[in-house]
């Protein structure tokens, strides 16, 4: 038993300095991709549960605006966030906050496991919201995942068990199991900040201009019809580059996401409006009716006209 000890502990020993050479080798001279989050349709944050049947896919070393939480079930694995670098077993829990550059945690992975990663704009809520006299501890929370915080213990795992457990919930209960995971995680003293040495690596907006020329040209632009050529030229790049570029960065194709723009321009619609379905087609950027219904109920899982009719039978 003794020997097998030892023989784990040298082979997690030589994994863990074998890979943060790889690491570090990789991270010379490479910035951190910028990973563009959507919501899902109809949801102010993103609550996604990862297995070893659907592997979480994003970008290696990336970072985003949003606060992140993650929590690994179980398994062992290199942790690394801004300058910190370290080595995790029996699984994980993390906040980060925004532009804090990370690796997928489940990368280099040994065991079993199930992730969750929930992602939330630090105003999700509303600009005001975690600024009431109720919301003061989740508030100071958030100011210390600047540098990244890891939980040990109990936390850990009476987290992820109830994070776990909101995998099948609706979207409303996610939001307020999330409030609650967030006030207790507030409440903890199961923890440890990343990078309590000094500054972390944070990256900012401006680190962005490619994209978000690309975004902003989307913004004023949708109405009319948007070619890659076009597009490209703004991002000053050829059209194969331009494509691989914003699917590696978003995760979806240009044309998916300005299909996505559109239609949740008119959501908004008509849900605001008293527009004929075919006025808000065309003030969404559509030229067609039935390519737009289509579009919409593929994106929604309703028609533009179903989607209306529930929404007013909510507000009665």
């Amino acid at each position: 038993m003794l020997i097998w000890y030892i023989l784990n502990r040298l082979s997690q020993t030589f994994v863990l300095q074998t890979d943060y050479k790889s690491i570090m080798k990789s991270m010379m001279g490479t910035a951190p991709v910028l990973e563009i989050i959507e919501p899902s349709f109809n949801q102010s944050f993103t609550f996604r549960r990862f297995d070893e049947t659907e592997t979480n896919q994003k970008p290696f070393w990336h970072y985003h605006p949003e606060i992140e939480l993650v929590y690994v079930q179980t398994g062992s694995a290199l942790r690394h966030v801004g300058n910190h670098i370290s080595y995790y077993k029996n699984g994980d829990l993390i906040l980060l906050g925004p532009n804090l550059p990370h690796y997928g945690f489940t990368e280099r992975l040994s065991g079993r496991r199930s992730e969750i990663v929930i992602q939330m704009k630090p105003d999700f809520l509303g600009r005001q919201f975690f600024g009431i006299p109720e919301m003061k501890a989740i508030e100071e929370l958030f100011a210390k995942a600047s540098s990244g915080i890891v939980f040990s213990g109990d936390i850990k795992h009476q987290v992820g068990e109830k994070l776990l457990g909101l995998s099948d919930a609706t979207h409303f209960e996610k939001l307020l199991g999330l409030l609650k995971t967030l006030e207790e995680l507030a409440k903890s003293d199961e923890y440890e900040l990343l990078n309590s040495s000094g500054p972390a690596l944070v990256f900012k907006k401006q680190d962005n201009d490619k994209i978000e020329r690309v975004y902003e040209y989307v913004r004023e632009n949708f109405k009319q019809p948007i070619s890659l050529e076009e597009i490209s030229e703004v991002a000053a790049m050829e059209v194969p580059s331009f494509c691989r570029y914003f699917k590696r960065v978003s995760g979806k194709t240009f044309t998916a996401f300005v299909n996505e723009f559109r239609v949740n321009r008119a959501c908004k619609l008509l849900s605001e409006s008293a527009m004929t379905i075919s006025e808000v087609c065309f003030e969404s950027g559509f030229n067609n009716t039935s390519h737009f219904n289509r579009l919409f109920k593929s994106i929604t899982g309703k028609t533009p006209l179903a989607y209306r009719d529930e929404l007013h039978h909510v507000l009665i």
